[in-house]
C-alpha cells in the first residue's frame, strides 16, 4: 500500500538530502566517454603497492588506476584521435625481457615470483603502444613459513 503524501514528501526529502553529500558520479569517473574533451590534460597513472594481505601469502595483487586516458582494448593509429583518449598498460616484472598487456583496467594479479626482492613496471601506453608514462612498484615477497 502506497504512503500518505506527507510520507512521501518526507521520504524524497530524505533522499535529497542523503544524496547531497554523495560525489556525483562525474566527480568519481570522470567525464563521460561518449563526449569529446577539448584541450585534454595530459594522461596519468596512479599504482598502488601490492595488497598485503596477499603479499604475504607469496600472490603479487597490484591496483592501479589512470586519469584522463580510459583502459580499453582498442590499439592500432585509428585510436589515436578518440577523445576521451584510449590506451592500455603494459607490465614488465623483474627486468623482464617482454611484458604483458592489460587493458581491463582491473587489479593485476602476479603469481609464481620466489620470495626476495621484486619490482613491477607499469606503462601506460596509447593505442600504438607508444608509453606515456610509467610507474615502477618495488616490494619483497616474504619467505613462507609453512605449518607441518
Amino acid at each position: 500500500m502506497l504512503g500518505t503524501f506527507p510520507d512521501l514528501v518526507i521520504s524524497a526529502g530524505y533522499l535529497f538530502a542523503a544524496g547531497a553529500f554523495v560525489p556525483s558520479a562525474r566527480e568519481i569517473i570522470g567525464p563521460s566517454p561518449l563526449v569529446a574533451i577539448e584541450n585534454e590534460p595530459p594522461a596519468r597513472l596512479i599504482v598502488d603497492p601490492p595488497l598485503p594481505e596477499q603479499l604475504a601469502q607469496g600472490r603479487v595483487f597490484i591496483q592501479y588506476r589512470t586519469e584522463n586516458l580510459r583502459v580499453i582494448p582498442v590499439f592500432g593509429k585509428g585510436a589515436l584521435d578518440v577523445s576521451p583518449r584510449v590506451g592500455h598498460v603494459h607490465i614488465t616484472v623483474d627486468d623482464a625481457a617482454w611484458h604483458f598487456v592489460d587493458a581491463s583496467g582491473e587489479t593485476v594479479i602476479i603469481v609464481g615470483l620466489g620470495p626476495g626482492s621484486h619490482r613491477v613496471l607499469f606503462e601506460l601506453a596509447d593505442p600504438t603502444h607508444r608509453v606515456i608514462c610509467s610507474e615502477t612498484v618495488h616490494f619483497i615477497i616474504p619467505a613462507r613459513m609453512d605449518a607441518s
